[in-house]
């Protein structure tokens, strides 16, 4: 039984083009395209239409970082592939991709498997895997291969978190040669956690406990230098690198050198770090545990040069990184020693929405806007064009977009699963009104109409940028 919608009238927005045109969707992918108004359009017929006058029609939202029940510091992300999944379908995010992980001592299969049985048959949208490489010998590089060979195709490692995550430089070379031969990415965390530690120690000794210090310790040079090892460490590997949550100045130079140099180099960033600042991990009552994050918030003045990696492509991909902890019970558990808060911050929510603003107040076009936040994920992680674009055969994964409605974003209102929001009382102008997840409607006209066990698991082509 066929199942068809017309979406009508609306503004088509991709990262290359910007149409009036109806849309058909058929068995769960876009059919055809054809301006609005005209015969070709005048002959789509469907049972369901969506009147979309007025509004922009954008691919779902692809969101390449996410952890949902991340275990970190004695506890767990709050919230599940269910709430998680939800949230961001609230959001106009149509796609996660999320971190299974290796644990010290044991198989990289293993950690799949147990991110597999947290999310199937929980999730409102579909959802992908990067792997996290805690532990590399012989048989981890071995098993790279069989990964990439079934769709998990990109692998973080961590320059943090000694005794944790934590891989030195000669695992990490080992590992980055592997991806060379395999066609797998390597994602880096970029800090200097060996040199972190140390700080920490020292912050803590002179009595400095408060959440401002996570800021202070892990500095922004340390960013930048370990940004500078990753890329150098890759370039002897002959391998591609993804530098993730990129917060700092220097290390968006970093990024920008090594491109010029026509390096397999790309950065992401988070709303947080375009958004917010020390300013909030310096909120008294420690209310600014609320933003402890790593990489850390940065005084303001790194905001111009990651608007500017934007703009000039230098970072191309905005993610959530959303690991959120609740205030009560998770983020206090660093009271009196801010090296015991939860790092991760709620976002899966309201990626699209913020970014929406920054449109509206001229950072970015309407078209960067759906490369940052769509299509090149989608093409970062072999996504695309199934996701990430309103084409004919793209999965119908659409978002009708209200850009002229008024929202206030609040805990209040928000559905992950967590007792504040990163933004509260933040105004913004653009809001999710209707949302489809392979032609199936997750949120309609602000009411939600999903189900948990919608979304499926999606395998990965290599990244797209290498080909």
């Amino acid at each position: 039984m066929s199942s068809r919608t017309v979406i009508r009238g609306g503004l088509v927005v991709t990262a290359s083009d910007e149409i009036h045109a109806d849309v058909l969707i058929e068995d769960g992918r876009v059919a055809a395209l054809a301006a609005t108004g005209t015969p070709a359009a005048e002959a789509f017929t469907a049972e369901n239409v969506i009147d979309a006058s007025g509004k922009y029609v954008i691919p779902g939202g692809v969101d390449g970082h996410t952890h949902m029940e991340m275990p970190f510091g004695g506890t767990y992300a709050a919230d599940t592939f269910e709430t998680g999944t939800r949230a961001a379908a609230w959001g106009g995010t149509t796609t996660i991709v999320d971190f299974a992980i290796q644990s010290v001592g044991h198989s990289l299969r293993e950690g799949l498997d147990a991110w597999h049985a947290k999310a199937e048959g929980n999730c409102a949208i579909d959802y992908g895997f990067h792997m996290i490489v805690s532990d590399v010998n012989q048989e981890t590089l071995k098993e790279m291969d069989l990964l990439v060979e079934e769709g998990v195709t990109s692998f973080k490692q961590f320059m943090a978190y000694p005794g944790v995550f934590y891989s030195d430089d000669g695992q990490i070379l080992r590992a980055m040669q592997r991806a060379a031969e395999n066609g797998g990415l390597i994602m880096m965390h970029a800090e200097n956690g060996i040199a972190i530690d140390v700080l920490v120690e020292q912050a803590l000794a002179r009595g400095e406990t408060d959440p401002r210090f996570h800021g202070e310790v892990r500095k922004a040079l340390l960013e930048a230098e370990a940004t500078h090892r990753a890329i150098r460490l890759a370039q002897v590997a002959g391998a591609p690198l993804y530098v993730v949550h990129v917060s700092a100045t220097e290390a968006v130079a970093e990024l920008t050198r090594a491109r010029d140099e026509g390096l397999p180099v790309f950065g992401e960033t988070c709303p947080q770090y375009l958004f917010l600042s020390t300013d909030n991990l310096a909120e008294p009552d420690f209310e600014g545990a609320k933003y402890v994050c790593s990489t850390p918030l940065r005084p303001k003045e790194h905001q111009a040069a990651l608007w500017r990696g934007l703009r000039t492509n230098d970072l191309q991909v905005v993610s959530t990184d959303h690991c959120p902890f609740c205030f009560s019970g998770q983020k206090e558990l660093g009271r009196g020693d801010f090296s015991k808060i939860p790092n991760g911050m709620p976002g899966v929510e309201n990626r699209m929405d913020l970014l929406h603003q920054a449109v509206v107040d001229g950072h970015i076009s309407r078209r960067r806007w759906i490369e940052i936040a769509c299509a090149t994920p989608a093409r970062m992680f072999g996504l695309y064009p199934k996701k990430g674009t309103v084409a004919p055969g793209a999965d119908a994964d659409i978002v009708v977009y209200d850009p002229h409605a008024e929202q206030v974003i609040s805990a209040e209102t928000h559905h992950m699963n967590v007792d504040y929001s990163a933004y509260e009382g933040r105004r913004i102008t653009g809001r999710v009104e209707t949302v489809l997840s392979r032609g199936e409607p997750v949120v309609t006209e602000r009411e939600y109409t999903g189900r948990k066990g919608h979304g499926v698991y999606t395998p990965r082509a290599t990244c797209q940028y290498l080909n």
